[in-house]
């Protein structure tokens, strides 16, 4: 099986509501008809409204959403591509390898709810200073470490691109995805563990932006605020 990862944009004028029903009630069931494993759909929706501080985007208008799921072979992807062409006006595909080094366990909701908390999307390119084997030991080793100590995550998803399925694709080499509590994106504290503790709030920061900061070029990153429905078990 291969896992297939789709950023997406609505309509800028398109309510992001009627957007969200189209994906959830139209457009998810199509695409397990069709015959998805594990469908999940982000949304940038009513629940992360508050959360816009914590996006970082090039993109006007922004992302509205991020689509997963596996097929037996993702070279007969063209009929979800065009389910997923027919709901927005424009779709990047990519082909990836994925990695869970923090599962959830604690945030958890029924199939076609919504998880608890916020996911927080992230697409990365890999720095011109790094070559690709440094770069990967940097995010998978010494990143990872630091990432679940720091923060107050409660899942961790990692996404290693293999390839573009759409041309003219962004070059991004990874798709992460992170779970955090509803309100850490506006809470420092509770976003880096800190306990009320401001020494803690000042040494969290700061190993975790020295760490993003040698794997990554912070002006190549877009980070999404999102809510996560799982659409399939």
């Amino acid at each position: 099986m291969e896992k297939l990862v789709y950023v997406i944009w609505k309509e800028p004028a398109a309510p992001a509501a009627r957007f969200k029903e189209r994906l959830l009630t139209s457009v998810s069931p199509r695409l397990i008809e069709l015959g998805t494993h594990q469908l999940s759909v982000n949304l940038a929706d009513e629940f992360v409204a508050h959360a816009t501080t914590a996006r970082l985007t090039k993109f006007d208008p922004p992302p509205a959403g991020v689509i997963s799921f596996w097929l037996d072979l993702a070279d007969d992807r063209g009929p979800y591509e065009d389910v997923l062409r027919a709901a927005t006006v424009r779709t990047e595909g990519y082909l990836v390898v994925e990695s869970v080094p923090l599962v959830n366990t604690t945030h958890t909701a029924p199939i076609g709810e919504r998880t608890p908390g916020i996911n927080i999307v992230t697409c990365i390119e890999k720095p011109d200073r790094l070559t690709y084997d440094a770069w990967l030991e940097l995010w998978h080793v010494e990143h990872r470490k630091v990432a679940i100590e720091t923060q107050s995550t409660f899942s961790y998803v990692r996404n290693v691109v293999v390839r573009a399925l759409t041309p003219g694709a962004p070059p991004w080499a990874g798709i992460v995805e992170e779970g955090f509590p509803s309100e850490a994106v506006t809470d420092p504290m509770v976003w880096y563990q800190a306990n009320g503790s401001r020494d803690t709030l000042r040494l969290n920061m700061k190993r975790m932006m020295d760490s993003v900061q040698a794997f990554l070029d912070i002006d190549r990153v877009e980070s999404h605020p999102m809510s996560e429905y799982r659409m399939q078990a």
